[in-house]
């Protein structure tokens, strides 16, 4: 196999790879020792991703592969981001919901647990989309320049030779962008179920979700340049940041303490 994969873009996999990891440790670090925030929510948040993004919504669409109306929506790229959008803000949103009212029921005194749970639900992502991707293709890598690789592979080894080596670092960036927003939804989806009158805010998260999905999705058929891409998710996924911010700020309270017990007098 006549193909070598860049020095440069084996460093890059390696920086990808360890960012997927460091992301969500750092997160998990920061809410922890610097707000106080409890473990829990961040693994809560570790299993909620994977059990309904990939576990439900991947089992919906197997049960739609031979509905008619689907094989319409794929044929045509507006519909199928708007239906593709829709259906990750639909079972990621519910996702959090049911990990808030459910499962940290106990935990909602502290509204940091928000936060550290959206790092968790983010960060699980980083790992499984780019740290473990980023490790098979070094893994992949390292057989095509030791020419140990499959030959039936070659069109697989000529395309990952071909790939500019900054394009590995373009994931670490996008990743930076989906977990901010997945924090910044967990903010507008945990008010929503500590606030009955702010139940407003879960559906309008899942059409903030289903909009920066399909935005993503639309774009990459059209647009070549992947950081106009990243941009164009970064403006929306800053919306969504700042929206966040301001429900944070206007519904947090101090977190429940108990009080503790006067000291006696002798």
């Amino acid at each position: 196999m006549e193909y070598t994969v860049p020095t440069l873009s084996i460093v890059f996999m390696m920086v990808a790879a360890l960012a997927g990891i460091a992301i969500p440790v750092g997160l998990y670090l920061y809410f922890r020792k610097r707000h106080g925030a409890d473990r829990m929510p961040f693994w809560i948040g570790c299993i909620i991703f994977p059990v309904f993004a990939l576990g439900l919504e991947q089992l919906a669409y197997l049960a739609m592969k031979h509905w008619g109306f689907w094989l319409n929506v794929q044929s045509n790229i507006f519909a199928y981001g708007a239906f593709a959008g829709m259906m990750a803000g639909l079972f990621e949103e519910t996702g959090r919901y049911f990990g808030f009212a459910v499962l940290l029921r106990k935990k909602r005194g502290k509204d940091i647990n928000g936060l550290m749970y959206g790092a968790g639900h983010g960060g699980i992502e980083a790992v499984l989309v780019m740290s473990l991707a980023m490790v098979s293709n070094l893994v992949f890598a390292f057989s095509v320049n030791a020419g140990t690789a499959d030959p039936s592979m070659a069109s697989i080894a000529a395309q990952l030779a071909g790939i500019a080596p900054v394009t590995f670092l373009v994931s670490i960036v996008e990743r930076i962008g989906a977990v901010a927003l997945h924090i910044s939804l967990s903010v507008l989806v945990w008010f929503a179920v500590k606030n009955k009158k702010r139940f407003w805010l879960f559906p309008l998260a899942i059409v903030l979700h289903a909009l920066v999905d399909a935005v993503a999705v639309v774009m990459s058929r059209f647009v070549t340049n992947i950081w106009l891409i990243e941009a164009a998710v970064y403006l929306l996924a800053g919306v969504c940041v700042v929206l966040a911010v301001i429900v944070y700020k206007r519904n947090s309270k101090p977190a429940e303490v108990a009080a503790e017990p006067a000291a006696e007098i002798a």
